[in-house]
């Protein structure tokens, strides 16, 4: 064998070994990222924006799936019925992993049984009012709503949502008294609430943002610990004397019962390196999201103490769906 040969098949093997290499830092399926509810709403964005950054990993690609009904159930069924190998996993707001089985008498999966992956983000509920009311801040809100005990009107995105609960917990901790009108989502209930045919709406901040900057609607308490770097000027529930009035949207990232330690712990890592782009941040500001990329196990407390706090609340309010 001449020298020239030798080297030769040497270059060759070195460059088979970085193919196999970069090969095998792939995975070589595809990930499938389920998103129980219609696309262009912010429980769609968020997802797309991060599977873009997750492509790299798999060699078959990143698919989100859009399967939607039963208020998130249809697609969390299909998620917690597919094989536990980590490639087929729910991206959803909390409502099929936290509150529907306080909700429904019986569901087709438990959700007790999810493995937590990550929590992508969170966004704060707010308070946002018709610019007809004559109300500049949460104070004098409460001060006319008392004073008009089921005059006012509040929407919701429909019976059982966030923004339905959410509303309530506001009526438990103040002892306001609202009538209540469900619509189908949030678009509708926010052109009623532009066009004054309601009054009231608890929506999270990602719709209302752009209504409350253009003077149509005016949002005056975010729901959160901290204001929102968004909306910097408009105070918490808590700087305005109702500090536990918390509560956030938030979209978490489950898999089925049985999926690896190893495949959540890596899949996590993947989510959290890439909500640290900066262009992901950017994106996710633009939708009033914060970044969380949290592990498997602040994951899994978070929703348990979310999931006690809407159950209290659906009990108190005595909503079911049944």
């Amino acid at each position: 064998m001449s020298n020239t040969f030798a080297r030769r098949m040497g270059a060759a093997c070195m460059a088979l070994a970085c193919l196999l290499g970069t090969a095998a830092a792939q995975s070589p399926a595809t990930l499938k990222l389920v998103v129980p509810f219609p696309a262009g709403g912010t429980a769609d964005i968020l997802p797309r924006v991060v599977a873009e950054k997750l492509r790299s990993a798999y060699a078959g690609g990143v698919v989100i799936e859009n399967r939607t009904g039963a208020g998130g159930n249809i697609g969390a069924e299909a998620v917690f019925r597919a094989e536990p190998d980590g490639n087929t996993l729910l991206v959803s707001p909390p409502a099929p992993i936290a509150i529907n089985q306080h909700l429904y008498k019986k569901l087709s999966f438990d959700p007790a049984k999810w493995v937590p992956v990550t929590v992508l983000a969170t966004v704060p509920n707010v308070l946002v009012v018709s610019p007809k009311l004559p109300v500049r801040n949460l104070a004098e809100f409460i001060a006319y709503a008392t004073a008009n005990p089921g005059k006012l009107s509040y929407g919701s995105q429909g019976n059982g949502t966030t923004s339905h609960l959410t509303a309530s917990m506001f009526m438990q901790l103040t002892g306001i008294e609202m009538v209540h009108v469900p619509y189908k989502g949030t678009a509708p209930a926010l052109v009623d609430l532009v066009g004054g045919q309601i009054d009231v709406f608890f929506d999270n901040l990602s719709s209302s943002l752009q209504f409350h900057q253009s003077g149509k609607l005016r949002i005056l308490a975010i729901a959160d610990e901290q204001r929102s770097r968004a909306l910097p000027d408009v105070p918490t529930f808590a700087e305005q004397k109702l500090p536990a009035m918390n509560a956030v949207t938030w979209f978490a990232v489950v898999a089925p019962p049985g999926t690896p330690a190893a495949k959540v712990a890596s899949t996590q890592k993947a989510i959290a390196d890439a909500l640290a782009l900066p262009d992901v941040k950017q994106k996710f500001a633009e939708q009033g999201a914060e970044p969380r990329g949290w592990d498997s196990a602040q994951t899994g407390k978070f929703i348990q103490a979310e999931s006690a706090k809407w159950d209290k609340v659906i009990k108190s309010a005595k909503v079911s769906l049944d």
